[in-house]
């Protein structure tokens, strides 16, 4: 895979070099290339942005610059995908990184001061790319190299090869279950006056297996609800429906609904 970043501070991306996705561009399971946006400028200033058509505070970052940029970073004929990160976009999820995970070549435009001319990503859709617009989160960033930074590692992690164990891909938070990922313990087994739950110390699989999934179910019912909404009931035991039963969450014409008597309870560790 590819992926090409586009900054006027190619220097923030050198943490890429870091942890697991810098194994994986040292064992060429990523070719991961930084640019700096300057480098495509033609004045001795190398000026990359100005004043804002219509008036108001900030500037904008030129479309002639991005332009010429694209143009030689992306393929030549279509079949890219620009990822423009910006507080006004999508917001980025897991679903987001896994498909990011199978594309074949993935660019970023960082943007900063008020953003990037939005023909940019006009005229880039037009020569047949994909242009994807995404945040985050609801705040507001200098540029688009932290957001950049995240979106790599979160579909960086998910290329075939890139973590140890695959199977802990599985079971994390926003994986194809759905639900947050339950508490997690070590050695020690006594610290503190603190003791590991018993069960995890059983040696018993199914016990194992079971008390992480209530887990599960009490941590997602308890910090995003949301998530337990967007359950499908029919993809759920009857032990899941009974800890969510307890949570005060019932299925209701085909759905989960939170119980008029009950309130989700709190997150047991």
């Amino acid at each position: 895979m590819r992926v090409d970043v586009v900054s006027i501070f190619p220097d923030y991306l050198t943490a890429l070099d870091l942890s697991l996705v810098g194994k994986a561009r040292r064992a060429g399971l990523l070719d991961l290339r930084v640019h700096d946006l300057r480098d495509w400028t033609t004045d001795r200033h190398r000026t990359v942005d100005d004043t804002p058509f219509g008036g108001g505070a900030g500037m904008v970052m030129r479309p002639d610059v991005w332009g010429h940029a694209l143009d030689d970073v992306l393929p030549e004929g279509g079949g890219g995908h620009l990822v423009v990160p910006t507080p006004s976009g999508d917001v980025f999820t897991q679903r987001h990184a896994e498909a990011l995970a199978l594309e074949e070549h993935v660019v970023f435009a960082c943007g900063r001061y008020e953003g990037i001319d939005a023909r940019v990503a006009e005229r880039t859709r037009a020569a047949g790319h994909r242009v994807s617009e995404l945040s985050i989160g609801d705040y507001v960033l200098n540029g688009g190299e932290v957001a950049a930074l995240v979106m790599i590692e979160a579909f960086g992690r998910l290329l075939p090869g890139v973590v140890g164990n695959p199977h802990s891909l599985v079971e994390e938070s926003h994986g194809a279950a759905g639900l947050l990922e339950y508490p997690v313990y070590t050695k020690p087994p006594a610290w503190e006056g603190f003791e590991v739950p018993e069960v995890l110390l059983s040696g018993h699989h199914g016990r194992v297996e079971r008390w992480r999934r209530d887990r599960a179910l009490e941590r997602t019912a308890a910090r995003r609800p949301d998530m337990v909404a967007a359950l499908d009931p029919q993809a759920l035991d009857k032990v899941d429906l009974a800890v969510l039963g307890e949570l005060g969450w019932s299925v209701r014409d085909g759905r989960l609904r939170p119980s008029a008597e009950a309130a989700p309870g709190p997150v047991a560790e």
